[in-house]
């Protein structure tokens, strides 16, 4: 009788146990239900900023005065008078050919200058004492004729003479090749020693002073551009944003990329170089009084975008319409006013009519 007293004691403390495990288990999804954290969120306000309608492109620069410094006269280089990397001033003498053959050639002609103007003053004389003569009817008009005709040949000759040297004497200021802009030496392409003829390159400068902004845009913005159109550049080789203005657009479409090849020219500006990449933004109109959220803040729900304007720790959703893109912020065209508090951080997360708790902003520096 004892034991089966001390089995149904057991028993009875087993079923027990049990019954106080199913009860616990079954009490745990509430507990944690009403434990479950509420939302935490980061919320901004509504702003209304000036919003510009807009296009983009990364193009290239192209300098528009990198000129060649080409032989104008066949000679041998006697010296190169700047390297590339140097800079160099408009009118700088940069490089010298050898002169000796137009510095005879000028001798030369000089002698034939002088030569034929003894010869025309001689024939001037004979001029002057013949047409005494013929006063005097010592010698016949037909003879003072000859001697007249002979004094305009002279002349012509020595204008001929004078023309000459004064040809000689400009190729030979020729062999001083002169900087024509304020630049830098691209590329040396002769050395000293080398022998030139009449266009060979010797030397390539650059200036920066006008550059030209090449952007590729695609072709079914074109309708879109027309000249004046206002154009913001940028380029890494400076810190310095330029405004400039939209030239033209070349009237071929380039068949390579399809793409539409907008010109903007830019005038003195240091740092910006020839052949560096360009990011140019063409502005097409504008928006005013943009009312705008940040990026983060506009959700993609059933019914569409939608933003979460919170009130006394609520979210509330707020379907609207959205505009333009820009800098990490979204246009909102209906749906929301400026001022109101929307999530920002956590806005994915929530739903309507559910209790956030707001982080608070930090205080800016």
């Amino acid at each position: 009788m004892e034991l089966i007293s001390g089995t149904r004691l057991i028993n009875s403390t087993i079923l027990l146990a049990s019954f106080i495990t199913l009860v616990s288990g079954c009490s745990k999804p509430e507990e944690n239900a009403k434990k479950a954290p509420v939302p935490l969120v980061s919320v901004t306000q509504a702003q209304v900023l000036r919003l510009e309608i807009r296009e983009q492109s990364i193009g290239t620069l192209e300098g528009l005065m990198d000129p060649t410094i080409a032989a104008e006269v066949p000679a041998r280089v006697v010296r190169i008078m700047a390297r590339p990397g140097q800079i160099v001033k408009k009118g700088e003498v940069i490089a010298l050919l050898d002169p000796q053959d137009y510095n005879l050639q000028k001798v030369e002609a000089e002698s034939e200058v002088a030569r034929l103007s003894a010869l025309l003053l001689n024939q001037q004389r004979n001029v002057e004492r013949n047409e005494k003569l013929v006063e005097k009817n010592f010698i016949s008009q037909n003879a003072l004729d000859d001697i007249q005709t002979q004094q305009i040949a002279l002349k012509r000759q020595l204008e001929g003479a004078r023309s000459r040297l004064a040809s000689i004497e400009h190729n030979s200021s020729k062999t001083r090749l002169i900087s024509p802009i304020d630049g830098k030496v691209e590329k040396q392409i002769v050395s000293p020693g080398d022998y030139v003829k009449v266009g060979d390159p010797l030397l390539q400068v650059i200036s920066n002073q006008r550059l030209r902004a090449h952007l590729p845009f695609p072709e079914s913005l074109a309708s879109k551009f027309k000249p004046g159109l206002k154009v913001r550049l940028k380029t890494p080789t400076s810190d310095e944003e330029v405004n400039g203005v939209l030239r033209e657009f070349k009237p071929v479409i380039a068949s390579n990329n399809r793409a539409v090849d907008v010109l903007v020219d830019i005038e003195d500006q240091p740092g910006w170089q020839s052949g560096a990449s360009v990011t140019g933004n063409i502005i097409l109109g504008e928006f005013p009084d943009a009312v705008v959220v940040p990026e983060q803040s506009v959700v993609l729900r059933p019914a569409g975008e939608v933003v979460y304007v919170i009130e006394n720790d609520m979210a509330q959703q707020r379907i609207v319409k959205t505009g333009l893109f820009q800098d990490g912020k979204i246009q909102i065209t209906s749906g929301l006013s400026a001022g109101e508090t929307v999530a920002v951080d956590g806005a994915a997360f929530l739903t309507d009519q559910a209790k956030v708790s707001v982080q608070p902003q930090r205080a800016t520096p």
